[in-house]
């Protein structure tokens, strides 16, 4: 099962990010909640400040981050300042 330690953040390359301009948009106001991924999800932060933890760990991002989640990773999401991301599903 995978964890938080798992999750990829790190800065796109201008291809990337330019890629990811094609992709719906995700918003969400400041909230803590759970969630199970199903597949992988790649996601851009456009704004916004997150920490998404497990049980044991977290990790936080923001703007201008391209972050990896793994599929079947379990964890809350910390939603610190309004978010604003491009993202896509498999």
């Amino acid at each position: 099962m995978p964890t938080v330690k798992d999750v990829i953040v790190r800065k796109p390359s201008d291809e990337e990010s330019r890629a990811c301009q094609s992709w719906p948009i995700w918003k969400c106001e400041p909230s803590t909640f759970d969630w199970a991924y199903t597949e992988k999800e790649t996601c851009l932060l456009i704004e916004g400040k997150v920490t998404v933890s497990d049980s044991k760990d977290s990790v936080s991002f923001g703007p201008g981050d391209l972050v990896i989640f793994p599929e079947e990773l379990e964890c809350t999401w910390n939603v610190q300042e309004p978010v604003k991301k491009y993202y896509n599903f498999g």
